[in-house]
């Protein structure tokens, strides 16, 4: 199955999930992360499920699936251990134009969720079309060993960068030309070494002596 990439804004809107055993634990855990509004449907929880509804921060419609429990969502996930549950709510959700993620068949659904490795604003996406969802997970690990925090931190350092050039000049293709040369340097194995004062003569060798870590806002010890 040939699927599109795509990143989704989940961030304060409503996502349902119907099920509530590990798989929908990962997904809620997922969607949380990214600031959705959760509600679980789900007759049994798993302990964390139940400990997240205690806390408030998903909530709880502790009961079999009903149609009509996807009103108002942007996304569905249908993932129980039945079948024909899974079947039901994929029906609701393709009536209503919701996107549905059917975990136990996903040429049932519309999307698949990708193993997915975060480092900070860094979001790197493994999917296997839903044909072997353990082995993104573990292309995601490996990624992830080579991939660390340091990544994220000069993703920090390249939208200050790119915020202050946008301020400083209008001109596109010069700054496409700067920030093109930044992705391209090492950056990524100065921070990871601390090596602050290569890294700013680095910054300032592409970008121009106006961009340090500091005049970005940056100290050294705090560095990202």
């Amino acid at each position: 199955m040939t699927l599109l990439p795509i990143s989704i804004n989940v961030s304060g809107r409503l996502v349902t999930i119907v099920g509530g055993g590990g798989v929908a634990r990962r997904k809620c855990l997922s969607l949380l992360e990214a600031g959705a509004r959760v509600t679980v449907v789900a007759p049994r929880l798993d302990e964390r499920l139940m400990k997240l509804a205690d806390e408030g921060a998903i909530c709880l419609a502790q009961r079999p699936y009903a149609d009509g429990d996807l009103a108002g969502s942007v996304l569905a996930y249908a993932a129980t251990d039945d079948p024909a549950v899974n079947r039901a709510v994929a029906e609701e959700a393709h009536n209503r134009g919701i996107p549905v993620d059917v975990t136990d068949d996903p040429e049932r659904g519309s999307f698949t969720s990708p193993a997915v490795l975060r480092r900070g604003d860094l979001v790197i996406a493994v999917s296997t079309g839903g044909g072997a969802p353990g082995f993104a997970a573990r292309v995601r690990d490996d990624i992830a060993e080579i991939i660390g925090q340091e990544y994220a931190e000069t993703l920090l350092i390249l939208g200050a960068i790119r915020e202050k050039l946008l301020t400083a000049s209008k001109n596109a293709a010069y700054n496409k030309h700067i920030l093109h040369d930044l992705s391209a340097a090492p950056l990524p194995e100065m921070v990871r070494s601390r090596n602050f004062e290569e890294l700013d003569r680095t910054l300032a060798r592409i970008a121009g002596p106006d961009f340090t870590l500091e005049n970005l806002g940056f100290g050294r010890k705090d560095s990202p």
